[in-house]
């Protein structure tokens, strides 16, 4: 009978990195950053941001390998996420969970080390309603699973504020209430795609136990909170012409793609809407750091 080949030391590095999940990552650091630059009303101290974002990140994946933990049996089922490292048998979920808890400690204590209590406190919240509200309770059970369970990914920009000014504020709070009126429209769009997937997983993901029509209806109605959100930051937190005409141009073309959702029900439409609200979560963020650079 023939034996397994072992894993090669790089394969089971690559198996641990993907269970972070590092595109998601990236896409919470996009965030983190530019709130700091409003906080400190001008460039943070680097080692103060690096180290936010250090500790953010290894919040952030541990957060992700928990929930690759708990998702195992329904990843299986998806091929979407058939190729992820605990369904293939790169390591084995006893293993990844101790990864993940290693990764949370190591966070909590990084971010009370080099920046403050508030922000590990912060992070590590996060985390906890990520795993219980989301991936434990709401996702399987609720279609109001990602706009609830998002709040999590809306996180960042607060652990970020705190990391400098070691309190919150309304600037932070309006800025938490964007990204979450943002992540529905932009996970919604891609769950359009693979909501086959969810419901060959029995997960009630909105487009897959709800028409088209409707998921595009919740979609501009999300959009639209979150646009008029975006320019209500502006005078919450003093920013300039430059971030409010960003806002304004940004969010009419994000409106305008779920708009095109709506008039053609398609993957493809839903997919561009997909690719651009990451590009406009980008220069969004990109345009709020500009804008308290050149003041």
């Amino acid at each position: 009978m023939p034996t397994a080949t072992p894993l090669s030391f790089r394969a089971k590095v690559g198996g641990y990195i993907a269970l972070t999940k590092p595109r998601i990552i990236e896409l919470l650091l996009i965030t983190t950053v530019p709130t700091m630059f409003v906080a400190q009303q001008g460039v943070p101290p680097v080692w103060l941001m690096v180290a936010t974002v250090l500790g953010g990140a290894l919040a952030a994946g541990g957060a992700n390998a928990i929930n690759m933990v708990i998702d195992q049996d329904i990843d299986k089922l998806m091929k979407r996420t058939s190729g992820r490292p605990l369904v293939t048998g790169v390591m084995t979920g006893r293993n990844a969970l101790i990864f993940a808890l290693t990764l949370e400690v190591a966070a909590f204590v990084w971010l009370w080390a080099f920046a403050n209590l508030l922000s590990a406190v912060l992070a590590i919240s996060a985390t906890l309603f990520y795993v219980f509200i989301y991936s434990l309770w709401l996702k399987r059970t609720s279609t109001h699973n990602i706009v609830i369970g998002g709040a999590a990914g809306s996180v960042p920009v607060l652990v970020g504020w705190a990391a400098v000014a070691n309190s919150l504020s309304w600037a932070p709070i309006v800025l938490f209430l964007v990204i979450f009126y943002w992540t529905p429209p932009h996970f919604w769009a891609l769950a359009i795609k693979y909501r086959d997937d969810y419901s060959a997983a029995s997960v009630p993901m909105l487009p897959s136990v709800r028409s088209l029509e409707v998921t595009a209806n919740r979609i501009i109605r999300y959009t639209i909170i979150q646009v008029a959100l975006t320019v209500v930051f502006a005078p919450v937190a003093g920013m300039g012409l430059l971030y409010l005409m960003s806002a304004i141009v940004l969010g009419a073309v994000f409106t305008a793609y779920t708009f095109m959702v709506r008039k053609e029900l398609t993957e493809r439409s839903a997919m561009r809407l997909f690719s651009f609200s990451i590009t406009y979560i980008t220069l969004l963020f990109g345009a709020i750091t500009l804008d308290v650079v050149i003041r």
